[in-house]
C-alpha cells in the first residue's frame, strides 16, 4: 500500500527523509485525496489527468509564487483644436467682448483686446481647447448669436 502524503509536520518531514518513490507527491504520481473528519479534502494531488512532471508546471503551485506584470500605456493627450472667431461688419463689438467674456472666460481687458484683433485682422483665437469641448464652445457662441440676430460667426481649426 502506498504512502499518502499530507500536511501535517510529520508526514512532512517523513516524506522529505524518504526516497523519492516512498512519497507519491515527489514521483509525480496523482494522490488520492484524504478526506478529513468534516468530508474536506485535506490534501490532493495535481488535477485530473495532470501530472507535476509536465513542462507546463502542472506541480498544483504548491511554494511557488509568479507575479504577474502588466505595462499601463501611457493616455495620449487628446488634440487640441481652437475656437476662432471671425469677424463681420454687423455684429456690435459689445457683444463679442460679452461673448468673450461669457463663454471664453476672459476679463474685460483680455476680451477688448481679442475683439480689436478680430476687427482689425478679420480672425482671432478665442481659445485652445480639446475637440469636444471646441465643439462645444462654437455651438454655443453660435446659438447665443442667432438668439440675438446676430451673424457673428466662429470656427475651429486644430491647433
Amino acid at each position: 500500500m502506498a504512502k499518502v502524503h499530507d500536511d501535517s509536520a510529520q508526514g512532512c518531514r517523513a516524506a522529505f527523509m524518504a526516497p523519492e518513490s516512498a512519497c507519491p507527491m515527489i514521483s509525480g504520481m496523482p494522490v488520492p485525496a484524504v478526506m478529513g473528519n468534516a468530508g474536506i479534502p485535506v490534501h490532493s494531488g495535481p488535477d485530473d489527468g495532470e501530472r507535476g512532471d509536465e513542462p507546463d508546471g502542472g506541480d498544483g503551485g504548491e511554494g511557488q509564487v509568479s507575479l504577474a506584470t502588466r505595462t499601463r500605456a501611457k493616455p495620449k493627450k487628446p488634440s487640441q483644436f481652437k475656437v476662432l472667431m471671425l469677424n463681420d461688419d454687423y455684429t456690435p463689438m459689445e457683444f463679442v467682448v460679452m461673448v468673450l467674456k461669457r463663454f471664453f472666460r476672459m476679463d474685460m481687458e483680455q476680451a477688448t483686446q481679442v475683439m480689436l484683433h478680430v476687427h482689425q485682422r478679420g480672425v482671432g483665437v478665442c481659445g485652445i481647447y480639446p475637440y469636444e469641448i471646441a465643439e462645444t464652445k462654437v455651438n454655443q457662441v453660435m446659438d447665443f448669436a442667432r438668439q440675438n440676430q446676430h451673424p457673428l460667426q466662429c470656427t475651429l481649426e486644430k491647433a
